[in-house]
């Protein structure tokens, strides 16, 4: 059975690869998420309080009562969690163990909590071995340059997994996923073209030094009156982002892979997987946005889309790009960075020094401005989430030996609900 770590605020319960359970709280990060033989959506609620692992399903409901007193007991997976069918996670979780390694912090609500070493992520300070990450470029078109990482190329034989970034981050966001995965699996994670490495190495749209401007705006690319031919047609829209994956998994990756992505990954991931089935084995949404792109899509509303002059193209029009230097100058300053990154953590002992030194220095080429305001203007995808979501789930009833599916979200995300889509 393969796994896929990740880092998120979570109040789901999940199996480890010795199928012993893994219960987790709001301040969780490097837990382990199962792809499971067969097709599965295991999400879980544990109350410390009264000891009780509740997991509902959309036609179903089911609790197991669990010995919390003095440590945690495994729990064999033929035996607890043969029959279940698909589940979705509900309700809040409080405190996490994971066998009987404890250390106590205080929540923000005063009660304490318990933290823990997730086992099977390397630890480098004890000397521990964790496989190394190489940074690769892909030319996908010309001026198309595609940044990803990538370990584990000589796992020859185990499975290909696919990370997708959330919005403003890149590969970098997986780090940990990747040293950890990257032990006994193929691991890839790509920049989504228009975000961190993955920016133009060119000015889509130049423009001359023009009078009375300041030095650092003229530094800013994508604002001239014209586009270069490459980018006539450019805009870093989720239909782009969805062709990206598409067209790295066959001919970067070669095969179908297990597909995971992170608040906008998750969407596009999503996106993917119900566009083409043929090149999933499984998908793992983590805090995944249920929605993306404000204007609608020229394709679904052609009579609606052309209300609006402009949808993420070069050049921006003239009165855009002053609406974006205003912005961009506000948003792309450090402290600005540090502030959003504090809210995205809810457990603020979690180290993101690397995290915001990556995302500060993608915020300072002179393409990124200009790409901000593609992605913000950009249509809709030709489905939305619940569309993907239906079509993803017919999947995994035509597919269910082999087909995956997980949904993990937690219970501190910021800005969406994943879970109002099922109702």
């Amino acid at each position: 059975m393969e796994i896929l770590s990740y880092s998120s605020v979570s109040c789901c319960d999940v199996v480890n690869l010795r199928w012993n359970l893994v219960v987790k709280s709001s301040s969780l990060n490097g837990s382990k998420l199962p792809a499971f033989r067969k097709s599965r959506v295991l999400c879980a609620n544990f109350d410390s309080t009264s000891g009780v692992v509740s997991c509902c399903h959309i036609n179903q409901s089911f609790s197991k009562k669990l010995n919390h007193r003095g440590g945690f007991r495994s729990l064999n997976s033929h035996e607890k969690f043969k029959q279940v069918d698909p589940i979705l996670s509900s309700g809040s979780s409080d405190g996490y163990v994971i066998g009987v390694e404890e250390d106590e912090n205080i929540s923000e609500t005063g009660e304490s909590e318990t933290k823990v070493l997730i086992p099977g992520v390397p630890n480098e300070s004890n000397g521990e071995i964790s496989a190394p990450i190489s940074s690769c470029f892909w030319e996908w078109k010309p001026k198309f340059n595609v940044h990803y990482e990538k370990a584990g190329s000589e796992n020859l034989g185990s499975p290909p997994v696919l990370f997708l970034p959330g919005f403003g981050v890149g590969s970098f966001h997986y780090e940990k996923q990747m040293k950890d995965l990257g032990r006994d699996f193929r691991v890839w994670a790509i920049d989504f073209l228009g975000q961190g490495m993955s920016l133009p190495l060119e000015d889509p749209a130049p423009r001359t030094r023009e009078e009375g401007m300041s030095d650092r705006n003229n530094l800013l690319w994508g604002f001239g009156d014209e586009s270069e031919p490459w980018a006539s047609e450019l805009v870093y829209s989720i239909d782009l982002w969805q062709d990206q994956v598409r067209y790295f998994i066959e001919e970067v990756i070669g095969e179908p892979v297990y597909i995971a992505g992170n608040s906008l990954g998750g969407f596009v991931a999503l996106y993917f997987a119900a566009c083409n089935p043929h090149l999933v084995k499984g998908v793992t949404l983590l805090n995944a946005t249920p929605f993306w792109g404000f204007l609608p899509n020229p394709i679904r509303s052609p009579r609606l889309a052309k209300i609006f002059p402009w949808a993420g193209t070069f050049p921006l029009p003239a009165n855009v790009r002053k609406l974006v230097e205003f912005v961009w100058q506000k948003i792309s300053d450090p402290r600005s960075i540090a502030q959003i990154l504090e809210q995205v953590y809810a457990d603020h002992s979690t180290n993101v020094d690397k995290v915001f030194s990556c995302i500060v220095e993608t915020a300072e080429h002179p393409a990124a401005a200009a790409s901000f305001a593609s992605i913000m203007f950009a249509p809709q995808g030709q489905l939305s989430f619940k569309e993907a979501l239906s079509r993803t789930f017919l999947c995994v009833d035509v597919k269910r030996a082999t087909y995956q599916f997980v949904l993990c979200m937690g219970k501190k995300t910021h800005g969406c609900n994943l879970f109002g889509v099922f109702r």
